[in-house]
């Protein structure tokens, strides 16, 4: 045995290289979300039966972590969510996660969140101008809320959430982060009419709406128009592979000259790839 295979570990990969022989390194994934104290593995099917030492495995080398998870399904369903196994540690799905200034508490498993769009946060809360009025689509734990409302001027923002479990911690990361802003409405974003904003004080037009719905947001773009006015900036996202973004492009087209408006298309953004040569994009548009 080699001197260093006697030494503790540096890191999770040369744990793995003690733990299993080289067929099951070759299939193991070494890649894993981190949220708060919470790990996210991926275990392949052929090494299921050692998902749980490889799970305690990575607490040894990483203190930082008090929990894993292991994903045991795709996210699916009207919220979007994804069955997670419990593993080693702390048995909890519940997380306290910091981005971007604010502080955010969510069930994993039981609300749709990606830290992977930490940056992409950063990037819409960096345009938001002194005094708007911005509106959060499928607003899910309250991330973008929490960090438009912590990092801009913005005059108010409201998150539209149609999961109950998700809301109820978007309720409480609004207090969490102190914000005095905002606003949350749990609701079908199809069947949102301008009583439900008006009965929380909150705008019924907006300068700003964003739409991270991880799929299908471009099935929500009448709605969308139905709240905005000349000069709302729209960021749609969508999951694409390079040769559709022109579809999407002509989607939002279409849509909008069936509700009898003008647009025009800012800027395509990549934020994270999805799978080989498909990506999670997100497309500003302005109406006109």
């Amino acid at each position: 045995m080699k001197e260093h295979n006697k030494q503790s570990p540096r890191n999770w990969k040369d744990a793995l290289v003690l733990l299993l022989d080289e067929k099951e390194l070759q299939e193991a994934k070494t890649a894993y979300d981190i949220l708060g104290s919470i790990a996210i593995i991926e275990v392949p099917k052929s090494l299921k039966k050692k998902a749980k030492l490889i799970a305690r495995t990575l607490l040894d080398v990483n203190p930082k972590l008090k929990t894993i998870l292991m994903k045991a399904g795709q996210h699916s369903g009207t919220f979007r969510t994804q069955k997670l196994k419990y593993l080693a540690g702390e048995k909890t799905k519940v997380c306290e996660y910091k981005e971007n200034g604010t502080r955010l508490r969510f069930n994993v498993e039981k609300t749709y969140f990606s830290a992977r769009l930490s940056t992409e946060r950063k990037r819409i809360a960096e345009q938001v101008k002194d005094n708007e009025d911005v509106l959060v689509m499928f607003s899910g734990a309250a991330p973008y809320v929490c960090v438009i409302g912590r990092n801009t001027k913005a005059k108010t923002i409201t998150g539209v959430e149609i999961n109950p479990k998700a809301h109820k911690y978007a309720l409480e990361n609004v207090k969490l982060n102190k914000l005095k802003n905002s606003f949350l409405i749990r609701k079908n974003v199809h069947k949102l009419k301008n009583k439900d904003f008006e009965k929380i004080s909150a705008p019924v037009v907006f300068d700003r709406i964003a739409m991270p719905l991880p799929k299908t947001a471009d099935e929500f773009l009448n709605d969308t128009f139905k709240f905005s006015k000349k000069g709302t900036i729209i960021h749609l996202y969508d999951f694409l592979h390079e040769f559709e973004f022109k579809e999407v492009e002509q989607k939002i087209l279409v849509a909008a000259k069936k509700a009898n408006i003008n647009v025009k298309i800012l800027k395509f953004t990549k934020c994270g790839q999805y799978s080989p040569r498909k990506y999670r994009v997100c497309v500003d548009f302005v109406v006109e």
